[in-house]
């Protein structure tokens, strides 16, 4: 699946993607494929896979498109 980051805030760790329809996805920054420090940008393209947690719908395997 593919979507772009809404907003992520690295303080906390977390943020979210839009995948243009339905719900924005909860993404936390264990999720995010790459080493040392993990980040995300607004606007970023991302790819992942799409999980259903008790808390609602969840980034797994979070990779950046194009970096």
């Amino acid at each position: 699946m593919v979507g772009k980051v809404k907003w992520f805030n690295a303080e906390k760790g977390y943020g979210f993607i839009n995948r243009g329809e339905g719900e924005d996805i909860f993404v936390h920054y264990s999720q995010i494929m790459e080493e040392g420090y993990r980040s995300l940008n607004e606007g970023q393209q991302v790819q992942f896979d799409l999980a259903q947690t008790e808390r609602g719908l969840q980034a797994k395997k979070v990779y950046k498109i194009g970096v």
